[in-house]
This record gives C-alpha cells, sequence and structure tokens, in this order.
C-alpha cells in the first residue's frame, strides 16, 4: 500500500508540473518568433495556424482523458488483484462485453481525431483565389524571391552579428524581407534550385518543402501586422541553420509603395549575363543580397 501511495504522490506532481510549464508556455510563447523558454506554439496570425492550435487543443484533451482513464485502471489492477487483497484469482479467458469495447471505443476516438483533421488538411492543401502570387527559391544557403506580377526578384540572406539592429533577433533577421499585405490571400510557389529545403513559418502555420525539379504550393493569410520569422526545416546542408526566412506583414498602402520602391531596387538587367548572388553565411563569401539573374 505504502508502494501504491508513493506512486500516486509521484504521478500527481508529474500532473502538477506539466500543468505549470504548460500554463507558463502559453505565457512565454511570442508573435511571429521563438520566446524564452516557449513550450507551446507560437502565436497564432493566420487562420490556419488558428485550425492547428485549436487541433492541438482538442486532441490534448483526448490524449489527456486516455492516460487518466489508464492511470485508473492499473491503480484498480494493482489495489483489486495484488496476491494479498485477491489470493484466489479467477481464470477468465474471455468476456465479450470487454473484448467488443475496447476494439470499438478506440475506433470511434480516431473517427473522432480523424474528421477534424481531414478539414484541417483539406483547407491547407487547397490554395484560395489568392491576391499576391510569390515564388520561394530554397538556395544553399538562403532564400530568394520572385513578384511576377511585379517582376522583380532578390535574394534575402541572414544579417550578420555585426549588421543587424538590437531589434532583430539572432541567425532569424536578414538583409531583405518578404513582404505581404495584411489579410490577403498569399499564394506561395516553393522549389529547391539545388538540394532538398522546406519553407516553413510557424506563425502562419506554413511548412512546405522545396524540391529540385518540383515546383510545390502552399498559401497564408496573415492578419496582424509585424515581422513573422521562420526557418528552413529540412537539413539541407552544413549552413542549414543559417538559413532564416523573415515575412514583414504591413498595411495595403505601405505594401504598395514597398512594391514600387521594390521594382526600382531589385530591377534586373535583362541584357547582362547569367549570375547568381552568393549567400554571405559560413564560408561562402557574398554579398548584401541584390536581385537575382537566372
Amino acid at each position: 500500500m505504502r508502494v501504491l501511495m508513493r506512486m500516486i504522490r509521484s504521478a500527481a506532481v508529474l500532473l502538477v508540473v506539466a500543468a505549470a510549464l504548460a500554463a507558463g508556455g502559453v505565457a512565454f510563447a511570442g508573435l511571429g518568433q521563438p520566446s524564452p523558454w516557449q513550450m507551446g506554439f507560437q502565436q497564432s496570425a493566420a487562420p490556419t495556424m488558428d485550425d492547428i492550435i485549436w487541433f492541438h487543443d482538442f486532441v490534448l484533451w483526448i490524449i489527456t482523458a486516455i492516460t487518466i482513464f489508464v492511470l485508473a485502471l492499473l491503480v484498480m489492477v494493482i489495489v483489486k488483484f495484488n496476491a494479498r487483497a485477491n489470493p484466489t484469482p479467477s481464470r477468465t479467458t474471455h468476456n465479450t462485453l470487454i473484448e467488443v469495447a475496447w476494439t470499438v471505443i478506440p475506433v470511434v476516438i480516431l473517427v473522432v481525431i480523424a474528421v477534424p483533421s481531414f478539414r484541417i488538411l483539406f483547407v491547407q492543401v487547397n490554395t484560395p483565389t489568392s491576391d499576391i502570387t510569390i515564388k520561394a527559391t530554397g538556395k544553399q544557403w538562403y532564400w530568394s524571391y520572385s513578384y511576377p506580377d511585379a517582376k522583380f526578384e532578390f535574394d534575402s540572406i541572414m544579417l550578420k552579428e555585426n549588421e543587424r539592429k538590437p531589434d532583430q533577433p539572432r541567425l532569424l533577421a536578414v538583409d531583405n524581407e518578404m513582404v505581404v499585405p495584411v489579410n490577403k490571400v498569399i499564394r506561395v510557389h516553393v522549389i529547391g534550385a539545388d538540394v532538398i529545403h522546406a519553407f516553413a513559418v510557424p506563425s502562419f502555420g506554413v511548412k512546405m518543402d522545396a524540391i529540385p525539379g518540383r515546383l510545390n504550393e502552399t498559401w497564408f493569410k496573415a492578419t496582424r501586422e509585424g515581422v513573422y520569422y521562420g526557418q528552413c526545416s529540412e537539413l539541407c546542408g552544413k549552413d542549414h541553420a543559417f538559413m532564416p526566412i523573415a515575412v514583414r506583414v504591413v498595411s495595403e498602402q505601405a505594401y504598395t509603395a514597398w512594391v514600387a520602391d521594390a521594382k526600382k531596387k531589385f530591377a534586373r538587367d535583362e541584357g547582362a549575363p547569367a549570375t547568381t548572388v552568393a549567400a554571405k553565411t559560413g564560408a561562402m563569401p557574398g554579398t548584401s543580397g541584390g536581385a537575382t539573374t537566372e
């Protein structure tokens, strides 16, 4: 009995600690970038991420209920069926009701989980009518963004320590951010130029592989202005950890002004020979991240 009480006390302590950490994680979860001691998701800034967070919490309640139920069964077995409390054990080998229940109930639980899961997956993979299309090309080890409607393209390279401002996060800030307007559907064409990369922005609930020779597609609709950071989430080589993504969400008026300026800043000389801007990371000396013509 003393062993049982120790087990119950230990389980209670673990539950209290887990609840405290979970509550703290919500407080520590930042908007657009990771936060110190963060336990939960980054704050949502897009409807797709709202769905992901809801589904996570929904499944967490189911998992918690199952865990408590199984723990209760284990405690009951320890108390009622130990050698002292039950010296003459039952020789029952089959129970039709129990066997049907432990088959049907898990199936029902899986169906309850699957229905909203399929709905969310359908929303994620079916791009609605888009307002802006951007092509994101993963390269070793930086990103290039092309705005085909506005006809310009630029490279986005991680800032070094001596280049970033105090309010810019380490290893995430870039020289040229992807800029999009708020409350607009952004379709992102994702491809890799050399090896497999992955375009991922946690606050938007976006993650899509960038595969050489294959054009993948994802989308998001940012509902809050600000700067949102992500990273390549596919192990793509020695500088994989230095391949950040920065998306600046601005008002429609500010976006229009930025596009007008970007057309001049990243204008391409169609008569110039093809060149590639090298990354400024690691042992790859590079430039300040201007236009790319390939």
